[in-house]
């Protein structure tokens, strides 16, 4: 008598694919969804966004040379220029000639010029005399300490600033009338000092020494455009300036510097058998390497020094597909495994499919194909619910199969 194969039932028992799953039962794919495409491709374009807008900060934060020639720059429009008293100049019958050599200013100037200038902090102690040497008469609109001991005018007064008046016998400066001095002056011996307070200090210096005038006078703020209408300012620049029909006007700048630094290199600053010990490592260091260097040749396979459990690999592989939360590939992996199985207990063979091990199962259980087709190959689940329906309805079709396998082997 045969006893009949029990039939598929409805799921009862939870059971995962042991090539795909974790061993107790199916890992779970309740992870969060990965990021799409879509969100990378955002996330990529504010990188980008980011990196750029870096990149023009940085340029428009840029170290570069500060305009230092805009201070009583005659062609300065700026508070801080002197394009102003310069145009006054001019409307007074004065030709303005404005350079920015030291050289083509000494070939401009002659007899009957006015040599105007700031501090020549760019010339050297040397340049700034040969250029004055070829003067008869020099203006200069800064008062520097260099400047004073150079030309032996006199010295700084600090705390001396303030409204004063000429106060001396200089006839262009009689109807000036009062300014807002910046800095005041100790006249040197055989100099004149005009614009005096009752200490004697003055706030412009003139000396006439080798037939030579020079005057100097702090008028960094005097006579710049902002504050040329100020008091007698205006006046004061003119009585300055436009006592000659030509005037050279020169503003220092790097570009035409005398000055040259000499910088040590790092051979001067350091010993001499620094050199030599430093090209002897080197040479030490590339012999090593030469001597006990690798080189590189073809690749070799080798067995890996340890082996890796196999249930270490679906341990992995399973946690992979919960955190991918692709319960489609997951149903994909426990189906191809049941068929594999099933073929093998069924004496089917490695190759075969789906149908033809639904076929064959369908015969031995006595059950309709079109539900065993649709288990094996059926649509993929789409949710953790349906996954682990499939895994447990898998699951007992192996039990089943292998029960009728079993009592068929057994049959007397």
């Amino acid at each position: 008598m045969t006893t009949a194969p029990p039939s598929v039932s409805a799921p009862s028992v939870v059971a995962a694919d042991p090539v795909d799953g974790a061993g107790s039962g199916p890992a779970s794919t309740a992870a969060p969804h990965a990021p799409g495409r879509g969100r990378r491709l955002i996330g990529w374009i504010f990188v980008a966004a980011l990196l750029v807008g870096i990149a023009l900060l940085s340029m428009r934060f840029a170290v570069t040379d500060p305009d230092l020639t805009g201070t009583l720059n005659p062609d300065g429009p700026g508070p801080a220029g002197a394009k102003a008293l310069a145009e006054l100049a001019r409307d007074q019958g004065s030709d303005i000639d404005i350079t920015r050599s030291r050289l083509d200013a000494a070939g401009a100037l002659d007899p009957e010029t006015t040599l105007v200038m700031t501090d020549p902090y760019t010339l050297s102690d040397q340049a700034v005399l040969d250029l004055i040497d070829r003067a008869d008469r020099v203006v200069l609109l800064g008062g520097s300490a260099r400047m004073l001991r150079l030309l032996e005018l006199g010295e700084d007064v600090p705390g001396e600033a303030g409204r004063v008046q000429a106060g001396c016998g200089v006839p262009e400066f009689a109807d000036v009338g009062v300014i807002e001095a910046e800095r005041m002056f100790l006249p040197a011996p055989g100099v004149d000092g005009c614009f005096r307070v009752e200490s004697g200090a003055s706030a412009v210096l003139r000396t006439t020494a080798d037939a030579r005038m020079v005057t100097l006078v702090e008028g960094t703020h005097l006579f710049s455009n902002d504050a040329l209408a100020e008091n007698g300012n205006a006046a004061l620049g003119l009585a300055l300036l436009a006592q000659t029909d030509r005037i050279v006007w020169y503003v220092p700048n790097f570009q035409d510097s005398d000055l040259s630094v000499d910088e040590d290199s790092l051979g001067d600053l350091t010993p001499e058998w620094v050199t030599p010990a430093i090209l002897l490592l080197m040479i030490a260091g590339f012999a090593a390497i030469w001597w006990r260097g690798r080189r590189f040749g073809p690749l070799v396979a080798e067995s890996l020094p340890v082996t890796v459990r196999a249930s270490e690999t679906m341990q992995g592989r399973a946690r992979l597909t919960a955190r991918a939360a692709d319960a489609p590939h997951a149903g994909e992996a426990i189906r191809t495994g049941t068929v594999t199985r099933l073929a093998a207990r069924l004496a089917l063979g490695p190759r075969s499919t789906a149908q033809e091990v639904a076929d064959a199962a369908s015969d031995r259980l006595r059950i309709p194909r079109t539900s065993l087709y649709d288990l094996l190959a059926g649509s993929a689940p789409q949710s953790d619910n349906e996954l682990i329906d499939l895994a447990r309805r898998l699951a007992e079709l192996e039990t089943a199969v292998d029960d009728a396998v079993h009592i068929e082997r057994n049959r007397p």
